[in-house]
This record gives C-alpha cells, structure tokens and sequence, in this order.
C-alpha cells in the first residue's frame, strides 16, 4: 500500500502528526480532481463518492422521496400551465349551477357563485407554488448570506445579527401578518412573499450560522489559511459546500410551511385577495357551506394539504440523505 503523501516543507520543516496531514488535505483541496500528488503514484481511476453522490445514491433509493418529487414534479407542471389538464375559465361564472355537485365535465362540483371548482383548484397551485418557492429562495439567500458572513468574519456584526434575529423571532407570524399585509392593496403575490421572506430569514441564517462556525475550525480550512488562502476562497472553496447541507434541509422543509402560511393568510382576508385564484380564498369562500355544500371545502383544502404533505416528507428525505448520523 503506497504511504499517504505529506508535503516535503511540512517534513523539511520537523512538522508532523495532525499538522502535517492538515496541511496535506489542503493542498489537495487545491489541486485539479484526479491529479495526481507531487511525487506520487499515479492518480487511481475508482474514487470513492462525494457527499453529494452518495446522498442522491440514497435518494433515487428512497420511496418517499421518489413519490414527493413526482407530486411535486406534477404540482410544479400544472402550476406553470394549468391548460393541460383545466381547460376551463377559474372566473367564469353560471349562478344558475352555484354549490350544485359533481356534473359531466365537472367533477369538483360549483362554487357559490358557480365557478367550476375543478378549474380553480388546477389555477391555485400558481399562487401557492409561487409564493412558497419565491419566498423560500429570498429567505435562503438572505438567511444564509448573513448568517454565513456573521459566523465567518464573528466579532460585532455576528452579536447585532443575533439580537436582530431574535427580535424577528418575537413577532407572532399570524399577527404580524394580518397588521402587515392588512396595508397592502396589491392583488399580486409579491406582498406576500416579501412578508415571508422578513420573518424567515432568521431561522435560516441561524442555522447558516452556526454550520459556518462548525466547518471553519475543520483542519483543512486552517491549513489553506496557512497556505496563503483568502477570506473569499475560504468561503467558497473550502466552507460554503461543506455547511450549505443543513440550509438545503431547512429550506425544502419550510418551503411546504410557507405555503401552509400563504394559505392561512389568504384564509383570513390579509393574504391574497382576488381576483388572484388561490386556494386559501376558495377555502374561506367555501367554509359558510361546510354542511350544505362540503365539495366546495374539500377539494382546495386537500390539494393543499398534499401540496404540503409533499414538500415536508421530501425536505424529511433529504435530511435524511445529508446527515450522516442518520444512515
């Protein structure tokens, strides 16, 4: 067996033990993949998995994540063009057929107003999927862009970025929604995801945080400070991979809570408002004629409870793939 390559400064120099093994991860980290190390044997063709392989090795393995991913797959589809499988108008309306059931060509039944139910639950997964994957995008930058920064460089910036977080964590989400959103008289999405990309980010730049403090006292990243790395190479090279895993777990998890929130609010008039089709509106619409009319209930609230059934169990399998101590 060939003996593992230590620099000769490292040997020149009298270093040895963990130091010198350090300092070789480093060097590398550096050098191009499949290069061979200075003075050493040839490279070998088979190289064991990355973090990263083995994870989606155990996802595609994974039934709960392969069923999510089609959910959500089909979810994503119908949400970017609803004319494949609704070829119906969400705002036409016969009052003559309002709160009637099931019908030929209408198999969700009417709504008050005799809007085929069918149709709107198709057009509300746009709503519900922009904003839950447009706020968990903002939230995740934002969150992670601070959070890293603050864990790296620490000192004053990380203590004011904790005590900011912790007031954003004291406001009550529902409350702080219905006061925020209730001075907004826009119809678009984009209130709503703004709303939810301020009060998210904390939790994210938290974990962000504290991943980044983790990875930096690894031994490689000393040794390619000590080798002459800069504080951006640092980031990118040697900590951002190996501390952006819990961010991914966090964010595909909160992506199916921001919908459930997205729903809530438009469930309490302070969300969106229509004409936008979404289906918290159709659920508060319809609530009045939960005795007389369930269909009109049922249908848009169980799309969004599959909508968010899906994004938390396929977050639970990626959390399950990245984190070592759970294989």
């Amino acid at each position: 067996m060939p003996e593992p390559y230590v620099p000769k400064e490292a040997i020149g120099h009298g270093d040895g033990g963990s130091a010198a093994l350090a300092i070789g991860e480093a060097e590398s980290l550096e050098r191009r993949p499949g290069a061979a190390p200075p003075g050493g044997p040839p490279a070998s063709v088979g190289k064991p998995r990355s973090l990263w392989s083995d994870a989606w090795h155990d996802l595609c393995r994974n039934p709960v994540f392969v069923i999510s991913a089609l959910v959500i797959l089909f979810l994503v589809v119908i949400a970017i063009w609803p004319q494949l499988i609704a070829t119906g108008n969400p705002y036409r309306a016969d009052l003559a057929k309002a709160q009637q059931g099931s019908q030929p060509g209408h198999p969700f039944g009417f709504d008050t107003q005799g809007r085929d139910v069918y149709t709107r639950v198709v057009y509300g997964a746009r709503a519900s999927i922009t904003v839950g994957v447009c706020a968990t995008t903002g939230a995740a930058l934002l969150g992670s862009l601070l959070g890293g920064l603050a864990g790296f460089f620490g000192g004053w910036g990380d203590t004011l970025l904790s005590r900011l977080a912790d007031v954003f964590f004291g406001i009550p989400v529902i409350l702080g929604g219905l006061v925020f959103l209730s001075m907004v008289t826009s119809t678009t999405v984009w209130p709503v995801v703004g709303f939810i990309v301020l009060l998210g980010w904390p939790q994210v730049s938290r974990i962000a945080r504290g991943s980044v403090i983790t990875a930096k006292q690894n031994d490689y990243v000393q040794a390619a400070r000590a080798l002459g790395a800069g504080n951006g190479r640092l980031l990118l090279r040697h900590i951002a991979p190996n501390a952006v895993a819990p961010v991914i777990v966090v964010a595909t998890i909160a992506l199916g809570t921001f919908i459930a929130l997205e729903a809530t609010l438009s469930y309490l008039g302070a969300g969106l408002k229509p004409p936008t089709v979404s289906w918290g509106i159709d659920i508060s619409t319809a609530s009045p004629y939960i005795r007389s009319a369930p269909h009109m209930l049922l249908w848009p609230a169980g799309a969004l409870s599959v909508t968010v059934l899906a994004f938390i169990l396929l977050g639970d399998a990626v959390r399950d793939a990245l984190d070592p101590k759970l294989r």
